[in-house]
Formats: structure tokens, C-alpha cells, sequence
């Protein structure tokens, strides 16, 4: 009698559902091993959102915050003369002895003078004649009225320096706060007088802070014609020969600038180097890139971490579940479901790490965002594919682990070789 054929039984099916419960399965048999894993992605998605979100934010800030006072400062450098030649008493001296009115003549100019720190080192200053120097680590700035009006001191006692005191050399002085603290100095209504290598100057005014020349809140201002009587022309250094300090309009510094040489000096504008304010878009755009680069790298080295987590913690868990994967086998699970599985596995884990680290990027933002009085820019294009990429990263991160899982040889398997 012949023997029986024996037919092939249907080939062994993985739905989709059965795919996912085996998946959840695993990935809950050891929940605690699991967060872990899931932590680095975490971090890296994480890190990815909170980074561009972050750096959208504050560069919203610097284009509505961007500093009004450094838009609107022009600042002209002096070739300082070298033959004797006070500014502006023979030309050609570079600075002329009007360069406040030319300066103002300018449209688009608020005020603007020419500064300089007198010459000499270090002037002596004290409240008496025959006192000690008490004047360590402040200087004294000689200063047209144009110049202090670009400063913009804020005066908490007394006037500035005004055209009169300019035009007869008066010997008055303006303090800072601190240079008054200093020098004993805290009314003026008994015409207080300090001495600046021995010679009375009479405190005309107090200023506690400057909207420019920050240089200014610790020092002394006197009028530019009495520094040129008793200190000389300024020293022919880069550091310390006459500055012009010009504060403009809104949206005129680019203008003023261009002009500036020419209304000082006509005849020769390349004595002068003129120092516009920086472009806000430029810097801006600088900001962002740095922002960006930087700590786009770093949430790239946490995804690498994360991947590796994941990698690891899947190839574990193969070598642990070697007999289970013989036993699936034996029972008619193919090569492919095995794989299918632990592939399933790591990227449930990275997707759960991107959605998690997706909402911790976002709130992150959003309590900078409070706590700086922001307001918060998060683009969709930024959070949407956020746990898209942790998907990703599960997924290649379990490709070996998957792949070494259906490779084991069955009997081996349940032999527990």
C-alpha cells in the first residue's frame, strides 16, 4: 500500500494585532528596563524641540528687543595730531572747533560732541588742596556739550555741561555717582568744589547713570576748552585721542554715518573712522545659527545616546528570550514574525520616547517663554515630525537586534545553547 502524501499545513499568519500585543508585551515585562531605554530619546527629542523652540523665541526677542541705544549710536574715531596741535585752533587739525554745531547740522542727529580722556596718566583728584589722591580707578573725560548731550546722563543733582561753560573755559566739573561717592560729594548747594591736580573744580551737576559711554559712570567731565587749557591736546593714541559720540533718530544711524566725515571735514574725510551700530538683522541672524548649531548638536548626541540605549537594551533582550524565540519557532513562527516583533518593539519604544520628549520639549518652551515674559514661537514644522524622528530612531536602532533575533537557529534555541 502506497503511503500517504502529507499536504503542507497553511503557512503560519502575524496579524498586525497580534504583532502589536506581543510587542506591548515585552516592552512591559520589564516596564522599569523599558523607561530607561526610552530616556535617551527622550532627551534627544526633547532637546530637539525645546532647542528650536527656544531659539525661535528669543529671536523674535531680539528683533522687537533689539538694544534702541546701540541702533541709534554712531561713534567717529580722532587721527590724533601729532605736531602740538590742539582740535580745532588751526587747521587742519582733525576735529574742528564747531564740530558740535556741524555735527547737529546733520538730519537725523539728536546731539553729538567730541570726547576725549585728558592727557597726562592718571590726574590727581581730591576734596582738598593738599589732600590725598582719592581718585583710584576713576578718570577724568574732557567733553563738549554736544558729546555729554549724546551721553545722556541721567542728572540726580545740578545741570550738565552747557555752551557757556564751553565757550569761556569755565573750570566746572560733572561727577558721576560714583566719582561723587568717592570724593565726598553730596550736595551742591554750597557750590562744593573738588580738586584735579590741585586745581579747584567747581561741581556744577551729578549723573548716575548713561544711556551711552558706559566708560562715563566712573569719571569725572570737564569742558573740552578748559581741558585744552590745562591738560593740552589730547594724546595721539588710538585709546585715547578725541572721540565724536553722535546719537541719532531711529533708523538714521546708516545715513548719519555715511555723512559724518564729509560735515566734519570736507577738505579730508578719511581723517576720521567712523564706527556705525551693528545691523539687528545681521545679529539676529548670527544668534539664531549659533543658537541653533550648538544645541542642535547636542540634542544629536542624545538621540545617538538614545539609539544606543535602545540597541542595546533590544539585543539584551534577545539573548535573554533565546529559548521563547526557539519556541515560536518550533511552533511555526517564521523568520520573519521574530524580526517583525523585536523590530515592533524598538520602535514602539522610540515613538513613545519622541511623543514624551515632544511634550517636555514644547512645556519647556513655553516656561522660558512665562518666565522671561516671552512670547512663545513654536512652528508646527518643529513639533509635528519631532516624534516622527524618535520613530525612526527605534526603528534603526532595533534593525540589528531584529535581525540577529530571526537568525537563531531554533533547536539551538530550545536547547538553551
Amino acid at each position: 500500500m502506497a503511503p500517504r502524501s502529507v499536504l503542507p499545513g497553511p503557512p503560519s499568519h502575524l496579524g498586525a494585532r497580534d504583532l502589536l500585543s506581543e510587542a506591548l508585551s515585552g516592552i512591559l515585562q520589564r516596564p522599569g528596563r523599558s523607561v530607561l531605554t526610552m530616556l535617551g530619546t527622550v532627551l534627544g527629542i526633547g532637546a530637539f524641540v525645546a532647542v528650536l523652540g527656544l531659539t525661535a523665541t528669543a529671536t523674535g526677542q531680539i528683533g522687537e528687543r533689539f538694544s534702541l541705544t546701540r541702533a541709534t549710536t554712531v561713534t567717529v574715531t580722532d587721527q590724533p595730531r601729532t605736531d602740538g596741535v590742539a582740535p580745532g585752533t588751526n587747521p587742519p587739525s582733525d576735529f574742528p572747533a564747531d564740530a558740535d554745531r556741524r555735527i547737529a547740522a546733520i538730519d537725523g542727529v539728536r546731539a553729538g560732541g567730541v570726547w576725549w580722556p585728558v592727557p597726562g596718566g592718571a590726574p590727581t583728584l581730591s576734596r582738598r588742596p593738599d589732600g590725598p589722591d582719592e581718585g583710584t580707578g576713576l578718570s577724568v573725560l574732557a567733553a563738549t556739550p554736544g558729546a555729554v548731550a549724546a551721553m545722556e546722563p541721567t542728572l540726580t543733582a545740578g545741570v550738565g555741561l552747557d555752551e557757556f561753560v564751553q565757550r569761556t573755559a569755565q573750570p566746572v566739573v560733572l561727577l558721576s555717582e560714583a566719582a561723587a561717592k568717592r570724593l565726598g560729594v553730596s550736595r551742591l548747594d554750597a557750590q562744593p568744589a573738588v580738586f584735579i591736580d590741585r586745581v579747584p573744580y567747581t561741581v556744577v551737576g551729578i549723573y548716575s547713570d548713561v544711556q551711552r559711554q558706559p566708560g562715563a559712570l566712573l569719571s569725572l567731565l570737564i569742558p573740552a576748552s578748559t581741558a585744552l587749557e590745562h591738560f593740552g591736546n589730547p594724546v595721539p593714541q588710538p585709546d585715547r585721542g578725541a572721540q565724536a559720540l553722535v546719537a541719532t533718530r531711529v533708523g538714521a544711524a546708516p545715513v548719519v554715518a555715511a555723512q559724518l566725515p564729509l560735515a566734519l571735514r570736507p577738505d579730508a574725510p578719511a581723517a576720521f573712522t567712523v564706527v556705525p551700530p551693528p545691523d539687528p538683522h545681521g545679529l539676529q541672524d548670527t544668534v539664531a545659527s549659533d543658537l541653533t548649531g550648538l544645541f542642535l548638536a547636542l540634542a544629536g548626541i542624545c538621540l545617538l545616546v538614545g539609539a544606543v540605549g535602545i540597541a542595546n537594551t533590544t539585543l539584551v533582550a534577545v539573548l535573554e528570550r533565546t529559548q521563547e524565540i526557539g519556541l515560536r519557532r518550533s511552533l511555526g513562527a517564521r523568520t520573519g514574525h521574530i524580526a517583525a516583533q523585536f523590530l515592533t518593539e524598538s520602535t514602539a519604544l522610540g515613538t513613545l520616547g519622541g511623543l514624551i520628549g515632544t511634550g517636555l520639549g514644547v512645556l519647556t518652551v513655553l516656561g522660558v517663554a512665562a518666565a522671561r515674559d516671552w512670547t512663545a514661537v513654536l512652528h508646527p514644522a518643529t513639533t509635528l515630525p519631532a516624534p516622527l524622528i524618535g520613530t525612526v530612531v527605534g526603528l534603526l536602532a532595533g534593525l540589528y537586534p531584529a535581525l540577529r533575533a530571526a537568525r537563531t537557529d531554533p533547536l539551538q534555541a530550545l536547547r538553551g545553547s
